[in-house]
C-alpha cells in the first residue's frame, strides 16, 4: 500500500505513528509509576505498544517510496535517516511494556507454589524497571519529536518565504 485514495500513504500512516507511539510512552511512564495504573493499562498498553511496532515498519516503507518519487533533497534525506530510528523506539517502549504487563499478572492471583520470573514483590526491580521505562518513554517521545520536525522541515522548507 504506498497510496491511499491517489495520496502518499505516508502522510496519512505517519498520523498514527505521531499520535500512538508517544500515547504508548506516556502510558508507559504511568504503568511504570503508578501501581493502580498499572494493573489496569499494563495489558492495553502492551497490545498498543505491539501495534506501533506492526506500522512503523509499514510507515516507513511508504516514506521511502515516496522519497524514490521526490527530487533529491538533503532534508528529505535526513528525515529518512532519522525515520529508521523510529523502530528502536517502538521495540524499547514494546519491551518495556510487556515486561510490566507480565510482571504486574504475575503478582496478582498467584499462589506461592507457582514460579515467577519478574520477582513482582522485589523493590529494587520495580525501582530499576520504573527508572528503565521513564527512560525508554522520554526517549521515544523525543524521537518522535525529532522525526516529525525534520519531516515538517522537509515538507514546508521555506514555505512563508514563498511568493504566489
Amino acid at each position: 500500500m504506498q497510496t491511499v485514495n491517489g495520496l502518499p500513504a505516508h502522510v496519512l500512516l505517519v498520523h498514527a505513528i505521531v499520535v500512538l507511539l508517544p500515547l504508548s510512552a506516556a502510558l508507559l511512564a504511568l504503568t511504570a509509576l503508578w501501581p493502580a495504573a498499572r494493573r489496569r493499562l499494563a495489558g492495553p498498553n502492551a497490545i498498543l505498544s505491539l501495534l506501533v511496532v506492526v506500522l512503523v515498519p509499514i510507515t516507513t516503507s511508504a516514506g521511502e517510496w515516496l522519497e524514490h518519487r521526490l527530487s533529491a533533497n538533503p532534508l528529505i534525506h535526513r528525515h529518512a535517516e532519522l525515520g529508521d530510528t523510529a523502530i528502536y523506539a517502538a521495540i524499547g517502549v514494546a519491551a518495556m511494556a510487556v515486561v510490566l504487563w507480565w510482571r504486574q499478572r504475575e503478582s496478582t492471583g498467584r499462589t506461592p507454589a507457582k514460579r515467577t520470573f519478574l520477582a513482582p514483590t522485589s523493590n529494587a526491580l520495580t525501582t530499576t524497571l520504573t527508572v528503565i521505562a521513564v527512560l525508554v518513554a522520554g526517549a521515544a517521545v523525543y524521537d518522535v519529536v525529532r522525526i516529525g520536525d525534520s519531516g515538517a522541515k522537509a515538507s514546508w522548507n521555506n514555505w512563508a518565504a514563498r511568493r504566489p
